[in-house]
């Protein structure tokens, strides 16, 4: 018996915790008639933007994704090619002022009474329909790989997460990445 409501108290613990933290929301984008087996080499461009902005406090996980997305790279069999490469990659971050707007039930059961008797009772609406506004910031991650030769975008990835005081930024730069090229339809052998 102990085991079972330890069991269950663990559950509805972690359930919580899940439920109060953000979720990671992926997406991706690959143009119709673009077949991304065929490029097996990479490399990164524009990346010297994100040395000037580091020093500025602008892009300070820029070598961590930079790390992170080498990784993903490599498990999906590409090989880091600066000379020559199939294609070439390039990501950015940004945080993003959002705002989210709620509002109340219309109508809900407020002040009530009852008695003793039968069909003694009552209840009387009160308004509702308040509008409350929420600001919050969300963080975005883009990873785009483009074909070198002619410069067109080959596939695109991104991820979005409302940031708060609770957001383990490492962590969830890790998940992002992973996400991300979980959505890259190819591996190579």
């Amino acid at each position: 018996m102990k085991n079972i409501i330890l069991s269950i108290s663990v559950a509805f613990i972690t359930w919580i915790s899940c439920s109060c933290s953000t979720m990671i929301h992926t997406y991706s984008y690959k143009p119709k008639g673009v077949d991304l087996k065929q490029y097996k080499t990479y490399a990164w461009v524009n990346l010297d933007h994100f040395v000037d902005e580091n020093k500025q406090g602008q892009k300070l996980y820029a070598r961590y994704i930079l790390d992170l997305a080498n990784e993903e790279l490599l498990k999906k069999g590409f090989v880091l090619d600066v000379e020559n490469p199939d294609a070439v990659f390039q990501f950015d971050t940004q945080i993003e002022n959002r705002v989210s707007y709620n509002q109340s039930p219309t109508v809900s059961v407020g002040i009530g009474f009852g008695g003793p008797g039968y069909y003694v009772g009552g209840a009387v609406p009160v308004s509702g329909g308040q509008i409350t506004q929420q600001n919050y910031q969300e963080g975005i991650l883009t990873i785009e790989m483009y074909e070198p030769k002619t410069g067109k975008l080959i596939w695109k990835g991104w991820a979005e997460e409302e940031l708060g005081f609770e957001t383990n930024l490492e962590e969830d730069l890790k998940k992002a990445v992973s996400f991300i090229f979980m959505k890259l339809p190819v591996k190579h052998k």
